[in-house]
């Protein structure tokens, strides 16, 4: 996606600078590469059900990584929590002797409990604040939608669907754009979510949000007991009441793919969507495939995507951040806990992705606009200046990378 002769230059130019000296630098390099190398040996002892082997590795791995280290460290202390998490799973009648400190976040069995959710909605926000990851794939999406609106004769009237709106923090930054307008149009947002103390707050804090730019805003929350019950969002969504004068705009950040583990029901979403006829459907995933049915696949992938995350945090933030430190421990040691770990939450590219939208829910790609494009470079040249991360437009799908890496995909459709 981003190999370039510009990402080249700037490597040799960057390791020109490089002290200690690039023998030592080099050292590093090879550390590193034998640690995932032991990663992925320890995965396959997993794999192959050679669980004493494996146990005694993960007490190696555990014992010389830290979360405290460099981002290959972290990465290994994470990657060696949820293999010793899966080990655990498969032995369950025998547990090792020895155990390395559990994951203190939300994993796939723990995530009810009220205490973790609170820690993950911290950790979110957290997120939200030192990576572009979030705002980019948000940001994107409303630049979408605007433009969509724009195209719409019924720009008077907006209503929005958003899937697991959790704080909303989406949401301001279009609602300044549409309350500058003149007239301003009136928005209706119906939010969906399965925490009602999150979904109630998020709700009147952009209704006082919506007041102070005189804005005309109406918010319906949607309560899903369960996130990825598609039968019930699917009956939801047919009491949602459309009025023919409006604007409607779908938006998918980060959501769809945990529907994935029953392909058949998120098809018959994105159908039930398709009947509802929105101007446009905003998507924004994670541009990896986790969802191999392959263990030892799935753990590849995983640890060359993860191995770009902490790369790009290690790169942008201070050594000793603590906000890094804890979306590193908590929001993202759940989605590796999810992946390494659990049948929890899967991730799938693009071109699947974009097979399912237009053969299975009927979707056209939109193209982005320049001015789309260029919003997205200016967030990135303001807010993260570094050199690593790099933006491409294929095929009408907005990918944001490290380096050589593609991190995260946003697409439109109508």
């Amino acid at each position: 996606m981003v190999g370039s002769s510009s990402h080249s230059h700037h490597q040799e130019e960057y390791n020109s600078q490089l002290d200690p000296p690039p023998r030592t630098a080099e050292h590093h390099h090879h550390h590193h590469t034998h640690m995932h190398q032991l990663l992925l040996y320890c995965a396959q002892l997993i794999s192959s059900s050679d669980f004493s082997a494996a146990h005694r590795l993960i007490s190696f791995l555990s014992a010389i990584s830290s979360p405290a280290g460099d981002s290959s460290d972290r990465l290994v202390h994470s990657f060696t929590k949820a293999l010793s998490l899966r080990l655990h799973h498969l032995r369950r009648h025998h547990p090792p002797q020895t155990t390395i400190n559990t994951i203190t976040t939300p994993t796939p069995t723990t995530r009810c409990c009220k205490d973790d959710d609170t820690i993950l909605q911290k950790s979110y926000l957290s997120l939200n604040q030192i990576t572009p990851f979030i705002r980019f794939s948000q940001l994107t999406a409303n630049q979408a939608i605007l433009d969509a609106i724009d195209q719409s004769h019924h720009h008077q009237f907006i209503h929005i669907i958003d899937f697991d709106t959790m704080h909303g923090v989406q949401w301001p930054p279009l609602m300044q754009a549409i309350a500058e307008r003149h007239p301003p149009p009136s928005l209706r947002l119906t939010a969906t979510g399965t925490n009602p103390d999150i979904l109630r707050k998020t709700g009147d804090r952009l209704s006082k949000f919506a007041n102070s730019l005189g804005l005309k805003f109406r918010f319906h929350p949607i309560l899903l007991p369960n996130e990825d019950n598609t039968h019930d969002l699917i009956d939801h969504l047919s009491t949602v009441v459309l009025h023919p004068n409006e604007t409607l705009a779908v938006n998918c950040v980060l959501y769809l793919h945990r529907l994935l583990k029953n392909r058949d029901n998120l098809c018959s979403l994105l159908k039930k969507i398709k009947t509802m006829n929105p101007r446009v459907v905003t998507m924004a995933e994670i541009e990896s495939n986790h969802n191999y049915p392959s263990f030892m696949s799935r753990f590849g992938e995983a640890l060359k995507y993860y191995a770009a995350v902490f790369d790009s945090l290690e790169a942008t933030l201070p050594p000793n951040s603590q906000e890094r430190m804890e979306v590193e421990e908590v929001w993202f040691g759940r989605e590796i806990a999810d992946v390494v770990a659990a049948e929890g939450e899967r991730h799938e590219r693009f071109r699947s992705w974009e097979m399912m939208m237009i053969r299975n829910g009927g979707f056209e790609k939109v193209s982005w606009s320049s001015f789309a494009i260029s919003q997205a470079k200016m967030l990135l040249r303001l807010h993260y200046p570094s050199e690593g991360y790099k933006l491409v437009v294929v095929d009408d799908c907005f990918c944001l990378g490290w380096r050589n890496q593609p991190l995260f995909s946003v697409s439109s459709w109508h």
